[in-house]
């Protein structure tokens, strides 16, 4: 490392540092996307226990654009629980691209701590 000049020294410092800001802000942003499916998922939860706690032949509607239609209550269930399966494997990815981020992220500040602990051994 010795014979790399200031400039190039400083070009990958400055990269390094770059990445780990990047890292950082998509892992945040993946948390926030996690939370809010996690959240779409509870709700989805929740309704498909209110439909299947109801008794006897009862009139369901969607919400389409402007309009109610009604939809059978087979439907309505598989639907939810389609959308709710959807989530779920949403939910699983964005982990995995958390988990990413995340080491992406540790081994750029792993990297600069190295820089650093080493820099005075070499003045």
């Amino acid at each position: 490392m010795a014979t790399l000049s200031d400039d190039t020294l400083r070009k990958i410092l400055v990269q390094i540092q770059q990445t780990a800001i990047q890292s950082q802000r998509a892992l945040n942003v993946s948390k926030q996307q996690i939370a809010a499916k996690e959240r779409e998922r509870r709700i989805l939860q929740l309704t498909i226990e209110e439909i299947t706690s109801l008794q006897g032949d009862v009139n369901l509607y969607k919400g389409v654009g402007k309009m109610f239609m009604m939809v059978p209550r087979p439907t309505m269930e598989d639907e939810l629980k389609g959308e709710e399966k959807e989530l779920t494997e949403d939910i699983k990815n964005l982990e995995k691209k958390s988990k990413y981020l995340e080491k992406q992220f540790n081994n750029a500040q792993a990297q600069l701590r190295d820089i650093f602990h080493n820099a005075p051994n070499q003045s």
